[in-house]
């Protein structure tokens, strides 16, 4: 069935109404002690009907599994309306880091050892299975300016990987230079063969339980790792160089992504909603609600966490980090940008 491809969009006056609307009911409805079963999270979307996008705002609550409605209590019910902006439901199965599901084989291409190593391949702490390169950043200084030129030639004076915290910093267990091998231990790095950088810093992720969830203000899962400068490459397999980055305003419903990772090699999927607060799984009982995050269709799996996220013409979005078997769940680019102080790329856009 062929969809109207501008319905799957929304206008930026729309996109401003339901944000509007979730800000004011988001918190409420999403309250860990009255939260409505089978509900982690909710976003800023568009309403479908009959398996058709309408191109209307919506305010879009992220579900397990989609339920007839005879099979959901009065209580557990979404309501069709809230701030007079309607509704719809998306199922996006239950967010895990990493991908949901267990670590599978990776692929000759980016599940072996390679110097120089770029996106797309696999990376890892030494107490962590494996993950996936996004790209090679360098530091911000503070006031916003890039680093200066090494001899200068223009190269800046550090070099380092950027991927997810839980692939780099073994979610917030690691310390400050601990070694980082490539490929992941899962795939045959061990140290100190196979190490191609030292953890450099991370952005803590707060977890439920200790801390209370409607305490957590996670916005990325995120970490960097210096290496050398002869053993990181700025490219991605597959992909190429990544062209600018944009701004969250700049990152639509609707908007086609691609990205390469360790597992699942080269996908495209679809952005279904924005602004979106989900509750992710880390295993042994751990959940962390992140806020300000991409939802997609699904485009990875297990080992593919750290992969960079692009539009077709290689502007950075975001940072995939979680997932099911049927949704990505992605960083916005902007958030890790600012809270790791990196530069993704030269250009903004």
């Amino acid at each position: 069935m062929n969809q109207d491809q501008s319905k799957i969009m929304l206008a930026t006056e729309d996109i401003a109404t339901a944000q509007a609307a979730f800000d004011a009911t988001h918190e409420e409805f999403l309250e860990p002690d009255k939260i409505r079963a089978n509900v982690v999270g909710m976003g800023v979307g568009v309403k479908w009907k009959k398996g058709e996008p309408t191109g209307e705002p919506a305010l879009v609550v992220l579900v397990t599994q989609k339920l007839e409605k005879e099979m959901v209590s009065r209580a557990d019910r979404v309501p069709t309306k809230m701030q007079d902006v309607q509704t719809d439901v998306l199922a996006i199965g239950y967010p895990v880091a990493g991908g949901g599901a267990p670590l599978e084989a990776g692929t000759q291409s980016l599940a072996r050892r390679a110097r120089p190593a770029g996106g797309g391949y696999s990376v890892a702490h030494t107490e962590v299975t494996a993950g996936t390169v996004a790209t090679v950043v360098y530091d911000i200084l503070p006031g916003g300016g890039v680093s200066p030129p090494r001899h200068g030639i223009g190269i800046p004076p550090r070099y380092y990987i950027l991927s997810n915290n839980h692939v780099l910093a073994n979610s917030n267990d690691a310390h400050t230079g601990d070694p980082i091998v490539q490929p992941g231990p899962f795939d045959g790095g061990t140290d100190p063969a196979d190490r191609i950088a030292t953890l450099s810093r991370f952005v803590p992720i707060s977890f439920d339980p200790p801390v209370d969830r409607a305490k957590h203000r996670n916005l990325v899962d995120a970490a960097i790792a210096e290496g050398e400068f002869h053993d990181l490459d700025r490219g991605i397999y597959w992909i190429g160089h990544v062209q600018g980055w944009r701004r969250k305003a700049g990152v639509p419903v609707g908007m086609l992504v691609q990205k390469t990772g360790r597992t699942t090699n080269y996908t495209i999927g679809r952005i279904t909603a924005i602004s979106a607060t989900v509750d992710v799984g880390y295993g042994g009982g751990r959940v962390a609600r992140f806020r300000d995050q991409i939802v997609t269709t699904n485009m990875s799996a297990g080992g593919d966490s750290g992969s960079l996220v692009t539009t077709l013409d290689n502007v950075a979005v975001g940072l995939l980090f979680a997932g099911s078997s049927i949704a990505t769940i992605v960083n916005q680019i902007e958030n890790v940008r600012s809270l790791l102080r990196v530069e993704v790329a030269e250009e903004i856009l």
